[in-house]
């Protein structure tokens, strides 16, 4: 094993107490890294008895009430659904801005710099926009692909042999795993050659698998240090909001009916978990930070030991 794990971890750490500004590209970082999704329920209450007999509308009824309503709300619907891809754009843009801000915030701090400014680092990201978010898309659209390539088949096949057919494609399945394992290994280290050696999407892949495959025992005991530590620190700064959900659920195992008044414990909870929400958003900003930290000095150990081993370099940055 090549990488300094011990080096990476101290120094991860000091660079983002002393330099809190990566804080918040860590909290823009996590826009990117992690889905927001949000689902709406709605009941309707009925004043029949249930006897079937009182249903006076039928298949034709529903389609035609649903047609209507689609008729009404058409344009309002459209409008809701563009807001909605506009902001996962931004919030997605901001996710790459932060992975980015943090990569050149360490590399500058590493090449010598005494203070990052925030303006200044954004600046700086700037230019390597474009190109980092093909990347992320390029490897994301090639990981959807290969899951869908995997999938389809295997529903189809586990319908028509009544299940018998998934478990011979399981194995198969279980190979996403490690492919899952490489590809995000491989994409972190091409991310920091984009900005470490100002270089294009495909040559970022290859100097990716490069850097990867110099250290393979490193690249598995960084990702598990990592991965696991994170997983369990994550879960640490989670637990307040919880446990702040726990009088939700005493409110609702209640008597509550529909159209009653929110139960105290209720609110209870809401104000705790709005209250603790820009408190955990922040906390793993700082952790975000953290992770990437480390994946941007091991990307710095292994391309000097390459340098000092006068190994070859394969990719050149454009002059």
């Amino acid at each position: 094993m090549k990488l300094d794990l011990g080096k990476i971890i101290t120094r991860s750490w000091e660079i983002i107490w002393n330099y809190k500004v990566l804080w918040i590209f860590g909290i823009f970082a996590g826009f990117a890294s992690s889905n927001g999704g949000s689902s709406n329920s709605g009941s309707g209450n009925s004043s029949s008895s249930g006897n079937p007999s009182d249903f006076t509308g039928g298949s034709e009824q529903i389609f035609g009430e649903i047609s209507n309503f689609l008729q009404e709300y058409l344009l309002i619907i459209i409008a809701i659904c563009l807001v909605l891809v506009l902001l996962s754009f931004a919030f997605y843009a901001l996710g790459m801005m932060g992975r980015i801000g943090i990569l050149k915030g360490v590399y500058k701090l590493e090449d010598g710099a005494s203070s990052l400014l925030f303006a200044e680092l954004w600046s700086e990201s700037m230019p390597y926009f474009w190109r980092f978010f093909g990347l992320n898309f390029l490897v994301g659209m090639v990981m959807f692909l290969l899951v869908m390539i995997i999938l389809i088949p295997a529903f189809v096949l586990g319908i028509a042999t009544a299940g018998i057919a998934m478990l011979c494609i399981l194995p198969f399945l279980c190979l996403l795993i490690p492919i899952g394992w490489v590809v995000n290994v491989v994409l972190e280290q091409a991310q920091a050659a984009i900005v470490a050696e100002d270089l294009t999407v495909f040559e970022s892949i290859q100097r990716g698998w490069e850097i990867a495959k110099s250290d393979i025992g490193g690249m598995i005991a960084l990702s598990l240090i990592l991965g696991i530590g994170g997983a369990l620190i994550g879960g640490l700064f989670a637990l307040p909001l919880i446990l702040a959900l726990v009088p939700l659920f005493i409110g609702f195992m209640g008597n509550f009916q529909p159209g009653d008044a929110l139960p105290v414990t209720v609110w209870i909870s809401i104000i705790c978990c709005g209250a603790y929400l820009p408190i955990l958003i922040g906390l793993n900003g700082v952790l975000t930070a953290y992770i990437k930290t480390a994946w941007a000095l091991s990307y710095k150990q292994l391309t000097a030991l390459l340098q000092n081993n006068n190994t070859p370099l394969i990719i050149q940055a454009d002059a």
